[in-house]
């Protein structure tokens, strides 16, 4: 072939070497939600078109510009899922998980955004999300923020991420605040670069999430949405925070956070670092209490947070929180010398597995000289080699050789040898 097969832009491959972080990361999160008993719900990646564009709104940028869609062979547009609560949604509702219930959910797994590659952003990426159905008060919003904080503090770095806090009211005092806006925004038409005076037409509110240093003076003297909210939004907002007062987190309030998806209303928050070099979003969640009704099902209340997981791992490896133990590697490796160890190096394998499973043991497959196993052996990580050979098989025992340190060789009976080997490792 002349050109060379390679993995699409944006979309990575997760080689061995990097696997073992990634699972560490995963089983940290699994951990979590099972202990707030949320429970895991899977929906496909892709699905109808019209679902998306529904539910993050037709005027966004993810709609307009970074949705993968195409048309299959009955000629129904189909897209790749750029996000997922609206999935998870749309299962909650076929499956009738939201009638006269609540629900607390969580999903896991691969978004696609046609958008510019770079460190800790992919065109192919993953999430695990939280959604929560059925509640309407302030205490569920506070439980997810409480949630995502015992993450930081389980990974450890809490004392790099800060929560900032902001509230979107009703959509009707949103409707009043987006009037004042555009005329703001109109009377400094010369300031708003391109994309802005589009989005002045088609969702005014993502100005203020504008990145363009130009336009920062501008949107600091922009009407605060907050100034807007109404009363039972204003109030639900007061008792959110002082709950989180009362759980000690700290937080900031951003008068200009609005969150990308049309959806969201009341409290949007993000955690964010600065860690990476400039300031990043690392979760990002809020209320979308209309979102269900707009798919076509009864009014029901939802909260919830994603987080890319690209991202938070490259904080984990940035902030070098990856344990030792995380990043993969046997614990043992067992040399088989001579063709008569061969089968009984995989037997004793065997043995070995049964009697401690929680080491992590390679046995040699495919012969070589006691040299090249060694190199083998050091190159696995492993602590010790276990070296199987006549005389062991013989005298049914086990050469035992550290290679992290200079302790001495030791050769036991086999029974010996793996009550040894289960105090190394217990």
């Amino acid at each position: 072939m002349s050109n060379k097969l390679q993995a699409i832009r944006g979309m990575n491959d997760l080689l061995p070497d990097q696997s073992p972080a990634w699972q560490y990361l995963e089983r940290q999160l699994r951990s979590l939600v099972d202990r707030y008993d949320y429970r895991e719900i899977r929906t496909p990646i892709v699905e109808p078109t019209v679902l998306f564009a529904r539910s993050i709104g037709e005027a966004t940028d993810v709609v307009e510009k970074e949705m993968y869609t195409f048309d299959d062979r009955n000629g129904e547009s189909l897209t790749l899922r750029p996000e997922n609560t609206a999935a998870v949604v749309r299962a909650a509702m076929e499956h009738g998980l939201l009638h006269n219930q609540t629900q607390r959910l969580w999903y896991m797994g691969p978004m696609f955004r046609y958008e510019r590659p770079q460190k800790g952003r992919y065109r192919q990426f993953h999430q695990i999300g939280i959604e929560a159905y059925g509640m309407t008060g302030p205490d569920i919003d506070a439980e997810i923020i409480l949630l995502s904080a015992r993450l930081w503090r389980q990974l450890g770095m809490a004392d790099h991420v800060t929560l900032e806090l902001n509230s979107l009211g009703s959509p009707e005092a949103r409707a009043a605040y987006r009037e004042s806006l555009v005329a703001y925004f109109e009377s400094h038409r010369e300031v708003l670069d391109e994309d802005s005076q589009r989005r002045l037409i088609t969702n005014p509110l993502r100005i203020l999430d504008s990145k363009n240093p130009a336009m920062g003076e501008m949107l600091a003297g922009a009407p605060q949405l907050l100034d807007h909210l109404d009363d039972e939004s204003r109030e639900h907002f007061e008792r959110l925070k002082s709950t989180l007062d009362a759980a000690g987190i700290e937080y900031r309030i951003n008068p200009r956070l609005v969150r990308g998806l049309d959806y969201y209303s009341r409290t949007v928050f993000e955690w964010t670092t600065t860690a990476l070099g400039s300031q990043g979003t690392v979760c990002g969640g809020g209320r979308y209490d209309g979102l269900v009704e707009q798919l076509g099902g009864k009014p029901t209340p939802g909260v919830g947070f994603a987080i890319g997981l690209e991202r938070l791992m490259l904080l984990l490896e940035t902030l070098e929180l990856v344990p030792e133990e995380a990043k993969g590697g046997a614990d043992a490796y067992l040399l088989a010398m001579g063709e008569s160890a061969e089968r009984e190096a995989l037997l004793l394998g065997e043995r070995l597995r049964d009697a401690l499973p929680e080491l992590r043991l390679q046995v040699h497959c495919g012969g070589g000289s006691f040299k090249s196993q060694i190199r083998r052996a050091d190159r696995s990580g492993a602590r010790f080699a276990l070296i199987l050979g006549e005389d062991e098989i013989a005298n049914a025992r086990l050469t035992l050789k550290p290679l992290r340190d200079d302790s001495e060789q030791q050769t036991l009976a086999q029974d010996e040898a793996i009550a040894w080997l289960g105090r190394q490792f217990a």
